[in-house]
């Protein structure tokens, strides 16, 4: 796309005014905490980044198969829709900050969908992950959200969901589109790193303590590096289990990571300095 054509799509959309009561995009300086004190793992509740979140009942030829949740923050009926897909493991809860920054620049409707055997979405047959159902689930998704006039589209998938952007646009699942936005590794070089992700997924604790105990390793292991999507994006990650006892090699690297934080507040400039850079990151 040329430089003039990019202006003119900008063009065509104007910026919104900053969230009422918000003071502009809810992330940045209210989530950091001053020199020498702890951060804050408590987890943050979804509405403060989404109007309603709503369940799509989806059928196929045998009938219902899966019911969807989505997230929604609708502004009016104006502008485009940014559809967005999270990666393998995370929710549509991961787009909350996104969600936050994008809609006091731009004026546009979200729906951030929890893909299949993932979040708040339930389906009879977990364990069909195929690009080709996952595609075809994201038209099912939007045919029945708008019918047979859907507004402009904009794809917006996350590595896993990235990938499956891919497929849905390629097989013309969605009439309307606008655009295909993928972000991180999709497909081919995610192939190459199956051989560390696994060493990724057998070091992840089985349980955790509490909440905000997944929040702290989800942040100081880093496997989400900013602490205010951590905060609201972890509670679709993790299934509440009762009576289960965590097993002692997750105990292990859970109090190990708290240890180490506890440490590293009372003197290291180097450490404080990292906190800091990953903050801002």
């Amino acid at each position: 796309m040329s430089a003039l054509e990019k202006s003119m799509h900008l063009g065509r959309l104007p910026s919104r005014p900053p969230l009422p009561g918000s003071g502009g995009s809810q992330s940045g300086a209210k989530m950091r905490m001053g020199p020498g004190r702890k951060r804050d793992f408590s987890p943050v509740p979804w509405s403060q980044y989404f109007e309603s979140m709503e369940d799509v009942e989806v059928e196929n030829e045998t009938g219902k198969d899966i019911s969807f949740a989505k997230w929604l923050i609708l502004y009016g009926s104006e502008g485009p829709v940014l559809l967005l897909l999270h990666g393998g493991g995370h929710s549509a809860l991961s787009w909350a900050v996104f969600t936050a920054a994008i809609i006091s620049r731009v004026q546009c409707r979200i729906v951030a969908l929890d893909l299949r055997s993932h979040g708040e979405t339930k389906v009879k047959n977990p364990e069909d992950l195929s690009a080709e159902t996952m595609a075809k689930d994201v038209g099912n998704v939007v045919e029945a959200m708008y019918g047979d006039l859907p507004p402009p589209i904009m794809l917006i998938g996350h590595s896993m969901g990235g990938a499956i952007a891919v497929h849905t646009a390629s097989s013309n699942l969605v009439p309307s589109l606008l655009g295909l936005c993928m972000i991180d590794v999709v497909e081919g070089t995610a192939m190459d790193a199956l051989n560390s992700m696994q060493n990724f997924l057998r070091g992840r604790p089985k349980t955790f303590k509490s909440l905000e105990n997944a929040i702290e390793w989800s942040v100081k292991s880093g496997q989400i590096r900013n602490l205010e999507s951590a905060r609201v994006s972890m509670v679709g990650q993790v299934k509440q289990c009762e009576g289960i006892t965590s097993p002692e090699g997750s105990k292990s690297i859970v109090e190990g990571i708290i240890e180490e934080e506890e440490e590293d507040e009372e003197g290291s400039e180097s450490i404080s300095k990292r906190k800091k850079e990953d903050d801002m990151e």
